[in-house]
C-alpha cells in the first residue's frame, strides 16, 4: 500500500516552517487530521499498523488527545479492543471521563505522529499508576530522527525522514523567508 501517496492525496503532508509539539522546528509536517477526515482512507492506513500488532498480547489501546483519539478508536475497532484516551488538564495528560485501566492490563499506545515520543510518554505516565503494562507505541507516521531511541517498540504505517531543528539552530528561521506556523494542539507560543 502507498501510505505516503494516501497522505499526499488527502493533503496531510505539508511543507513550510512549523513549530512542532516537541518545541522543535521543521520544514515538513504531517497533519493527520487531513487523513482522518476520510474514514475509508484512515482505515486503510491504520490497517497497515493493525497488521503489525494483531498478534501482540494486549488488552486495550490508549491515545493522547487530540491526535491519538481517532487513531485509538480506529485501531480498537479493527482489533476488537477497547479504546480510551488521555487529555490535557492544566497542561498535563490525565485519564478522565470515567476511563480506567484495570490493574494488570496490557496497553498499546496509539498516536498520529511520533517525533520525540513526548506525547506518548505523557500518555504512558497518565496510565502507569493504574498498575498496567505498556507493550508498545503504534502510529500513522514515525518521523523520529536517527538516534531518537525509545524504550518501547514502535509500529507505524510509514517511516518519514523530515529534518527537525532546535529553535536556536533552525535554518528556516535564519533564512527568514517562511513564517513559522504552529499547527499542533499543544499550547505553546511561537
Amino acid at each position: 500500500m502507498d501510505v505516503a501517496g494516501i497522505l499526499k492525496e488527502t493533503g496531510a503532508l505539508l511543507e513550510g516552517h512549523f513549530l512542532l509539539s516537541s518545541g522543535l522546528h521543521s520544514g515538513g509536517y504531517v497533519q493527520c487530521a487531513k487523513l482522518l477526515r476520510f474514514p475509508d482512507k484512515a482505515a486503510q492506513v491504520l490497517g497497515v499498523v493493525v497488521d503489525q500488532v494483531k498478534d501482540l498480547d494486549f488488552d486495550l489501546v490508549c491515545g493522547p488527545a487530540i491526535g491519538g483519539i481517532i487513531v485509538s478508536y480506529e485501531m480498537g475497532r479493527q482489533l476488537g479492543k477497547e479504546s480510551i484516551f488521555t487529555e490535557r488538564v492544566d497542561n498535563q495528560m490525565v485519564l478522565r471521563r470515567g476511563f480506567e485501566v484495570p490493574k494488570g492490563s496490557k496497553v498499546l499506545i496509539t498516536e498520529d505522529i511520533l517525533t520525540t515520543g513526548k506525547s506518548s510518554y505523557e500518555c504512558i505516565d497518565a496510565i502507569l499508576g493504574f498498575g498496567c503494562e505498556v507493550v508498545g507505541i503504534a502510529c500513522i507516521a514515525d518521523r523520529r530522527e536517527a538516534g531518537t531511541e525509545l524504550s518501547l517498540p514502535v509500529y507505524s504505517a510509514l517511516k518519514l525522514e523530515i529534518k527537525n531543528y532546535s529553535p536556536e539552530a533552525c535554518l528556516l528561521c535564519s533564512e527568514g523567508k517562511i513564517e513559522l506556523e504552529k499547527p499542533g494542539s499543544r499550547k505553546q507560543s511561537i
